[in-house]
């Protein structure tokens, strides 16, 4: 048995690994991670207010002269791609956007920000 128009949602998907038409582009947000509070002591050495940028899909930028850490980044990095791309109002995504160093002396919370949004022509991306 199927539902109405099941067929039509499989006829969609089959487009979904085809390559893309020219000129056809993709848009994503740009973010910004953001040390929102630190309820610990600052074993790394962060501060509130330090921040990574994450642009064009896949860079990421660190102030000259500042640093980020490798296990806070390690935690914030699986749910980028998500915060990238447009979201659903009821989804858990789009309202959350706090996470936790896994350091438990430290206790850094930090902050996922959308800035502006990236045109990307969707051939460039993998």
């Amino acid at each position: 048995m199927t539902t109405p128009g099941a067929d039509d949602d499989v006829a969609a998907d089959a487009g979904a690994g085809a390559s893309p038409g020219e000129g056809a582009t993709t848009d994503l947000y740009d973010l910004r991670v953001v040390v929102d509070r630190i309820e610990g002591r600052s074993v790394c050495g962060m501060r509130v207010g330090d921040y990574l940028e994450v642009t064009r899909s896949n860079e990421v930028r660190i102030p000259e002269g500042r640093h980020f850490c490798m296990y806070a980044l390690a935690c914030v990095l699986p749910l980028l791609p998500a915060k990238q791309r447009e979201l659903l109002a009821g989804d858990w995504m789009a309202q959350d956007s706090h996470v936790a160093c896994p350091d438990p002396d430290e206790r850094l919370i930090m902050r996922i920000e959308r800035l502006g949004r990236s045109s990307i022509p969707t051939e460039e991306l993998t």
